[in-house]
């Protein structure tokens, strides 16, 4: 249920002293990686959100549906369309935690398997020539963890290194983007692979009649991505196409825990949500942007691609009017959001996916971002 936010204090980041990396013909970024490949793959079943609608009215509190509060929120968070894990039928089965982490488990493998494929078609690369896999996901636990069990299914070498990510949740498409790219600068000649399954439908609590369990059920869809990265000195890294990623940068907002997150119950995972997050965002993320880009000499105004994570139509609102952006800047993003709903983790890397097929003009810089439990900001800065 929503819960008060405490205050919020100053975000914790770094010194905004000029970097060593102040322009991208430093003798550093010749050390960047580059996003060599991107795969997506959305789950299996198609609905419209109106349906969604009914369907979650026949599950919620009865005072939630006479209110008519379902079929408002479906409405305001800006989805049309929605691929979800499951046959509606099968939602209504589902009982506490096991049952839904079983059926998360079945699906994300497929879904996992399947996206993995096609990125290393796409890129002739072998399974065996990967060096790290990483994983990230916020709605199923695995132990053996999900990269773990891709392992089972594909022929990585005995030797990959893995990187399991839990907990990240929207955040997680840019954390674990930023943390592979970081390992790759210190193994210039490697492949690593980001793969991302969020199946969100799975996390639905039918008990719950609260505003945050109601904008839950209404905004997130199912879904998967894989990003892959190669080091300086990899073969793939001079082809072209995708971006290099010059930077990363992290902010944490300290004493955020209840603006956004989970709360582990019998039934489930049940959604922490907070009405205040465009407010937090409005407040935290310019500093954050300002900060990553002056230690590369650029400003705002000199970013070409925004990748946004689409958090929903209010922090969307919040993220263009707090940066000075002009509409068109997240007008993929809005795409996105209403064509597929929030895909968690794996909503910015399908944006990632979008832009790496209809690259920007060469010189063109990027900047990727999301935003996550704790409350906190992940960004990835890009160069084509």
């Amino acid at each position: 249920m929503l819960t008060p936010t405490p205050t919020i204090q100053p975000a914790r980041s770094a010194s905004t002293r000029p970097h060593p990396r102040a322009s991208r013909e430093h003798p550093d970024n010749r050390w960047a990686p580059t996003v060599a490949g991107t795969s997506t793959a959305l789950a299996p079943h198609h609905y419209a959100q109106k349906d969604l609608a009914a369907l979650a009215s026949q599950y919620l509190p009865a005072e939630v549906v006479r209110a008519g509060a379902v079929e408002r929120l479906f409405a305001r968070v800006g989805v049309e369309d929605r691929y979800l894990a499951l046959p509606l039928e099968r939602y209504r089965a589902l009982r506490g935690l096991k049952e839904r982490n079983d059926a998360w488990l079945e699906v994300a493998t497929d879904l996992g398997e399947r996206v993995l494929q096609r990125l290393l078609e796409e890129s002739g690369l072998e399974a065996s020539e990967i060096h790290l896999l990483a994983t990230t996901t916020v709605t199923g636990i695995a132990v053996p963890s999900l990269d773990a069990r891709m392992m089972n299914r594909l022929p990585f070498a005995s030797s990959l290194k893995r990187m399991p990510l839990f907990g990240l949740g929207c955040l997680g498409g840019a954390a674990g983007l930023a943390r592979v790219a970081d390992y790759l600068r210190g193994a210039p000649t490697e492949a690593a692979i980001l793969l991302s399954v969020e199946l969100c439908s799975l996390t639905f609590q039918s008990h719950d009649g609260s505003v945050a369990n109601l904008v839950s059920t209404g905004l997130f869809g199912d879904g998967a991505s894989a990003v892959l990265l190669v080091g300086a000195k990899h073969p793939l890294s001079s082809r072209g196409g995708g971006p290099a990623v010059l930077d990363t940068g992290a902010t944490f907002f300290p004493d955020t825990g209840r603006v956004m997150g989970w709360d582990v119950v019998d039934s489930g995972f049940q959604v922490v949500l907070s009405a205040r997050v465009p407010e937090i965002v409005a407040k935290h993320v310019p500093g954050a942007v300002d900060q990553l880009l002056a230690r590369h000499g650029l400003t705002r105004e000199a970013i070409g691609a925004w990748v946004v994570h689409p958090g929903g139509p209010k922090v969307i609102d919040a993220m263009r009017e707090c940066l000075g952006l002009r509409e068109s800047a997240l007008a993929a993003t809005r795409q996105h959001l209403r064509s597929v709903g929030n895909l968690s983790s794996s909503s910015v890397l399908f944006l990632l996916d979008e832009r790496r097929r209809a690259p920007p003009p060469p010189g063109t810089h990027g900047l990727l971002m999301a935003m996550g439990p704790a409350f906190s900001a992940e960004l990835v800065l890009l160069s084509w």
